[in-house]
């Protein structure tokens, strides 16, 4: 009966052994988990905080950030059914307007296209009447500059044959 007493022994030690080995490797998983549970909830409650130093001196970025927080928790509710049939029915009655207001703008645009081209068209003959008259004015500018070049010349040979003008 010592060897199947060795034996069960041997098996009770080993089982032990196991269930210790087990129970380690369980507990340190759970800590970890705990550990990383524990971070998790840190980094939630210390978001707001993080988010209020970077938002500071800065109100757009912060209602940047509240409209983006509201957004975000409005779609995670579902909307109702009465929120539904209220979104459909505004959608129905505002189709009229949106049909109105197209047909204004598309009429504002034409409007605003007739008169750009009529104002072009009398910008037109006055810059091209302008544009001729700086012509003329840098052809005559030219020939006076030419004769007066050519009167220089002149005197300059006069000048240097000893004749006086």
């Amino acid at each position: 009966m010592g060897a199947a007493e060795n034996a069960a022994g041997t098996v009770t030690d080993t089982a032990h052994s196991g269930v210790q080995h087990a129970t380690g490797a369980a507990g340190g998983t759970a800590r970890q988990a705990g550990d990383a549970a524990r971070q998790a909830g840190e980094a939630v409650r210390d978001a707001p905080r993080q988010l209020a130093d970077q938002a500071r001196g800065n109100p757009l970025a912060a209602g940047l950030i509240a409209f983006g927080a509201g957004l975000l928790a409005s779609s995670l509710i579902p909307a109702s059914a009465k929120e539904q049939e209220l979104a459909a029915t505004l959608q129905e009655k505002a189709e009229p307007l949106r049909t109105e207001v197209t047909d204004a703008a598309r009429q504002v645009a034409q409007d605003l296209k007739g008169r750009a081209q009529d104002a072009a068209q009398s910008v037109k003959e006055p810059a091209a009447e302008s544009a001729q008259h700086v012509k003329e004015e840098g052809t005559s500018a030219a020939a006076d500059v030419k004769d007066r070049a050519q009167e220089a010349r002149s005197n300059v040979q006069d000048t240097r044959s000893g004749t006086p003008t």
